[in-house]
């Protein structure tokens, strides 16, 4: 092996390459180190080596004190053992002193069995806590619509520290204060909603403790299914169906449209619809405001509006860039707008008793609902947003058994969606769909090949040209905002040569959101929800947007011409400058 050393850990020896830790060459030899605070998602340049939790310690010879696994590189020669009395002893000390300033509410914490640090504690067999003295105590911050920060059970191992700064580049989260008083939080300890937090959830999604969790809406979405007044819709995101099956025991990318919306049935919705109807609309929608730009001179590049976290971050810390982003809502506030509209009118309920709840791999779509340039008439188009691991937990408090469930069609007509819809789940899956339709649109040629690979991957910065009708056409994508500021700043200065850029806030797109459920530092679940994705839009018979027969029926008796004025009325938006805090 090239550039490579020789390590011996616990009478193995490996070769591995110069640049790894001795936590990597353990993983290489099989041999497992416990760790609290490391998180390495490597395809997804998500790494965390604070070495805070000091939970990894193991001996190397010849050193007199012990090492932490996650942070200490190896030498040609070194000779490790992970397995000594003086090793597990730190250890158990380690997550003793974590629990001895911990809350002991795990019976009703909302990480309870889904918790890092109870796992850990468990797996060292840790059955007292030989520790005690003085607690923190400090309030819940419970401000904003989307996240909760519960500091009190925090474990200090800056996770929700590396993702705010490194990967998103928000700078909202960061140590403060000193010794025992020391937290992480916002500058000045201000309210979460105070801030210029996009509410993206990388923070959430990463916490190994629930010192970080999302705004419970389960009980209101109770309430409504039992209220008798209500006619309560139900809508899914396309990133749900390759992920809600890993909280019933299915392996990751799993497929669960079917079951998604049999169980959904069970729960007693009215009217159990798809996000990825609206999607599509979306996609006729955007499809035509590019190709307007292009044709009238517009704003170029256009980026897609899909994502709230990431229009947050253009209006927070790109306030000059506000007029680029597509002025498109997001598909579950369209499909939000169509149910309380167009559907309301079709079946004469009345739009004031109808509740529209969305099913989100996000947090920032629970902020985002509220928002109010995204009402009409003052009425919220979407009600209630939970999250997938909200639904998880719906499901098994109504005791169903949903692997058993048997495979059901969503209702008509907002039920019907094409491939193009399921790919927004995905990043470069918006842009993706977006092209299918702009290039029949603009050459009046039937497009064969749908799958644009160029478009696809992982990678956080991706580009790609493609020529329509004797155009090139040129394509930015970007995942994690630590990513789409680049592209910004490329702007900014001129220097962009895109026409059209997609931005999804989350690594990996919306399959790896803030709401999903935990992938526990394993990018390989990420890859295989993406590799699903795609699945999902190969089994489909229709897989171009503007084909969708539901949507041409809504544009011919309702909305009119796509990018026309009762579109435009219902189905666009506005964004806003706003002061960075």
């Amino acid at each position: 092996m090239k550039d490579s050393v020789k390590v011996t850990i616990n009478d193995k020896e490996v070769e591995v390459p110069r640049e790894y830790t001795i936590l990597n060459a353990a993983v290489e030899a099989g041999i497992k180190i416990p760790t609290l605070c490391h998180l390495d998602l490597h395809d997804l340049k998500m790494v965390n080596r604070t070495a805070s939790c000091r939970v990894c310690m193991v001996e190397v010879e010849k050193r007199p004190n012990l090492a932490p696994a996650c942070a200490t590189p190896v030498n040609d020669g070194m000779v490790i053992r992970t397995d000594t009395l003086r090793a597990i002893t730190s250890r158990r000390m380690a997550v003793e002193l974590l629990l001895s300033n911990h809350p002991t509410d795990c019976l009703i914490c909302p990480r309870n069995l889904r918790c890092e640090l109870q796992a850990l504690a468990q797996e060292l067999n840790i059955r007292e806590i030989n520790y005690s003295g003085e607690m923190n105590e400090f309030h819940i911050d419970s401000s904003s619509q989307a996240v909760v920060k519960h500091q009190n059970k925090c474990i200090l191992c800056r996770r929700c520290e590396t993702a705010c700064n490194e990967v998103q580049t928000c700078g909202i989260l960061s140590a403060l204060n000193r010794g025992f008083e020391t937290i992480v939080g916002p500058a000045f300890n201000l309210p979460m909603k105070e801030t210029s937090c996009t509410y993206c959830g990388q923070c959430v999604a990463v916490c190994p403790t629930a010192a970080l969790t999302e705004v419970n809406h389960v009980p209101k979405v109770w309430e409504a299914l039992n209220d008798p007044e209500k006619y309560v819709v139900v809508q899914t995101a396309p990133a749900i169906r390759v992920a809600l099956g890993e909280l019933f025991g299915m392996e990751a990318g799993t497929i669960v449209t079917g079951k998604l919306a049999a169980a959904l049935r069970r729960l007693g919705f009215d009217q159990v619809f798809d996000t990825d109807f609206g999607a599509d609309v979306t996609i006729v929608e955007e499809a035509k405001e590019l190709i307007h730009r292009m044709e009238t001179g517009g704003r170029l590049p256009m980026l897609t509006s899909c994502c709230p976290a990431w229009v947050s971050f253009i209006e927070h810390q790109f306030p000059d860039l506000v007029d680029v982003p597509s002025t498109c809502k997001s598909p579950h506030i369209m499909t939000g707008t169509i149910i309380k509209t167009y559907f309301a009118e079709k079946n004469k309920i009345d739009p004031n008793k109808i509740t529209v709840v969305s099913i989100m791999p996000c947090v920032a779509k629970k902020a985002e609902a509220a928002r109010t340039e995204l009402s009409i008439d003052d009425h919220n188009n979407v009600d209630i947003v939970i999250t997938t691991r909200e639904l998880g937990d719906m499901l098994k408090e109504a005791g169903i058994d949903f692997d058993k469930l048997p495979d059901e069609d969503y209702d008509h007509p907002l039920g019907e969606s094409t491939g193009a819809s399921v790919i927004f789940g995905t990043t470069g899956g918006v842009i993706e769909a977006a092209i299918r339709t702009v290039y029949e649109w603009t050459t009046g040629d039937e497009l064969e090949e749908v799958e644009f690979h160029a478009l696809r991957g992982i990678d956080g910065l991706r580009e790609a040209v493609v020529p329509i009708n004797g155009e090139e056409i040129k394509i930015g994508i970007a995942h994690g905002l630590g990513n789409a500021r680049q592209l910004l700043e490329e702007i900014r200065s001129g220097k962009s040569k895109y026409h059209a850029i997609e931005i999804m806030a989350c690594p990996g797109g919306c399959i790896g959101g803030g709401g999903q459920p935990y992938h526990y530092g394993n990018d390989e679940i990420v890859k295989k929800r993406q590799q699903a994705i795609y699945q999902e839009d190969r089994r489909k018979k229709i897989r171009k947007s503007h084909l969708n027969e539901e949507v041409l029926k809504l544009y011919e008796n309702y909305l009119g011409e796509p990018y026309g004025e009762l579109a435009h009325k219902l189905l666009h938006t506005s964004f806003e400058a706003k002061e960075r805090i």
